[in-house]
């Protein structure tokens, strides 16, 4: 019924914390992981961003 091996779901990643009892596996996971969310936070960074800028561009005063 039961499966002896439970699915490990990837704990989440403080940044600092102590790395030697994770092992290379868990290590790996966790990169991809954050790479995962740095391409999140770089796109929603974009979006963002060309956001201001239209805005800027709409409200600048004529020079």
């Amino acid at each position: 019924m039961f499966d002896e091996e439970e699915t490990k779901k990837p704990a989440d990643y403080v940044i600092g914390q102590n790395l030697e009892d994770m092992s290379v596996e868990e290590i790996a996971e966790t990169i991809e992981a954050l790479q995962a969310e740095i391409s999140r936070l770089e796109a929603a960074r974009k979006a963002k961003s060309d956001h201001l800028s239209a805005a800027e561009a709409l409200f600048a005063k004529p020079g």
